[in-house]
């Protein structure tokens, strides 16, 4: 497929504005998906693509963050590895899947991010009791991962919200904690789509660089204002992937 060029530059100018909201909040694929999809790409060629880029921007968020010292790989290599595996095996399955029911039972889980993160008391920078160990936290993080590989929209989200929930960080950390994840679950999903010929190299290169500057920025953005910023962005993310997915399922879109 060809693309003009004033296509590739708008793409690209637009990555990096989805780099910093995926940085700060996750859910950039709100806005390039839909855009990728006008484009005239098709949907699997878009999907691969936009994991292209995406995998530049965690990768440099989870860089930054992690030089930062606000997360610790190490203490979560279970949980990287079981991402890993679940991400793959969410791309391998994607096509044989009816994805009709997950378009409502998603909004409702994007919903109960968005309450959760509104009522709960400890949607702060304050950390509190871990419900399960970082080896146990493995199963939970690889379930969202699976998730990410065949369907994808909120899964930055949902990677905050369980490692707040059920690991006890504190929100900039639980944010830091989900780029290490989402960054290997962009690895998987690179690494599958790839294989498969998918994927437009040249477009998502350029939008992988773009994308890299949007969460360089976003990233320092985040750890400068904290649960500040982090909280608001994430409530209104949440809830716009609710609208958008709703919106698409009943008015015959998806």
């Amino acid at each position: 497929m060809d693309i003009e060029p004033w296509l590739f530059i708008a793409l690209t100018c637009l990555a990096v504005v989805t780099g910093f909201v995926d940085a700060v909040a996750g859910g950039g694929g709100l806005i390039m998906m839909p855009t990728l999809l006008a484009a005239g790409i098709p949907p699997q060629n878009a999907l691969a693509t936009n994991k292209l880029q995406s995998m530049f921007g965690t990768g440099m968020a989870c860089r930054t963050f992690l030089k930062a010292g606000m997360v610790d790989w190490r203490t979560y290599l279970p949980a990287v590895g079981t991402v890993f595996i679940c991400a793959s095996a969410g791309v391998l399955v994607v096509s044989q899947i009816n994805t009709d029911i997950l378009k409502l039972i998603i909004p409702l889980l994007l919903v109960g991010v968005a309450a959760y993160v509104i009522l709960s008391p400890r949607m702060d920078d304050n950390h509190g009791k871990p419900r399960l160990s970082a080896k146990t936290y493995a199963a939970p993080a690889g379930a969202v991962a699976f998730y990410d590989g065949f369907f994808g929209p909120g899964a930055g989200s949902f990677f905050i919200a369980s490692a707040v929930g059920l690991r006890g960080l504190g929100l900039t950390h639980a944010t830091a904690l989900s780029k290490l994840l989402n960054f290997t679950s962009n690895v998987a999903t690179v690494i599958i789509w790839g294989l498969s010929g998918k994927t437009f190299w040249a477009l998502g290169l350029c939008m992988g660089l773009a994308a890299a500057t949007g969460n360089f920025i976003g990233s320092h953005t985040a750890m400068r204002f904290g649960s500040r910023l982090i909280r608001p962005a994430l409530i209104t993310i949440s809830l716009a992937l609710t609208a958008k997915l709703l919106w698409d399922y009943f008015s015959g879109g998806g």
